[in-house]
């Protein structure tokens, strides 16, 4: 009989993969503990969708999650991102619906808890609710930093800024992403990804390979992004 495989193991230490649990005193995080679920987050696997009631709140831990709005034809494009640094699915009060899709980027883990349970301990105040504030402020910067650059920014500053937002919540310089992954999310023409994608991999920012950027020089694509990346 084949042995079951073993599951990731929980724990404190575990736990605090995640900066925004991270940066909880003991004593907190001691208290959320018996209400996390470390789950595995499958590349593409939607947390949830405009619309949903929010069940769970996800705290990634070497996951990347999008966040898209969807038109009414179907159509995508990122508006935020989230790793590491914070949470996802976060609602308020108790009728909260979703103003946006989550969908899982890069596949690892997570720790999920019951909006419920995430809410009632925001109302105890403490480092986890000046945390989830603090992270609402970045994700409405991070919202305006997009906004600006498709109104301002050329393709390729949009793509050296969505790159870098990945590479920030990466544990390695190498991302898994397709040209049209990339021209979905930022709704320009896949033709327009390759012609810059090109051109990054010519001057040495990157090399690319079918379905993975290896980022070369982070601090030339700072530079070529210019105010259409500002770092988290």
């Amino acid at each position: 009989m084949q042995a079951e495989a073993s599951a990731p193991a929980i724990s404190l230490t575990g736990a605090q993969q995640n900066e925004l649990l991270r940066a909880l005193s003991r004593e907190e995080l001691i208290a959320l503990f018996e209400h996390l679920e470390l789950v595995p987050l499958v590349a593409g696997k939607h947390l949830f969708d405009f619309g949903d009631k929010m069940e769970y709140a996800y705290f990634p831990t070497n996951a990347i999650v999008s966040l898209q709005y969807v038109t009414e034809d179907g159509g995508a494009a990122e508006i935020g991102v989230v790793g590491r640094e914070g949470v996802v699915g976060v609602s308020m009060y108790e009728t909260e619906r979703a103003n946006c899709s989550a969908v899982v980027h890069c596949a690892g883990y997570g720790y999920r808890i019951k909006a419920a349970v995430l809410r009632s301990a925001f109302t105890g105040g403490g480092a986890l609710a000046r945390q989830l504030m603090r992270h609402t402020s970045a994700l409405f910067a991070q919202l305006a930093q997009t906004v600006a650059g498709v109104r301002h920014g050329s393709i390729e500053q949009r793509l050296c800024r969505w790159l870098l937002e990945r590479l920030d919540r990466s544990l390695s310089n190498e991302l898994k992403v397709t040209q049209e992954m990339i021209a979905n999310m930022l709704g320009v023409r896949r033709e327009s990804i390759t012609c810059c994608a090109g051109k990054l991999q010519e001057e040495g920012m990157i090399e690319y390979r079918r379905g993975t950027v290896v980022v070369l020089d982070r601090s030339a694509m700072e530079r070529r992004a210019g105010g259409c990346y500002v770092p988290a």
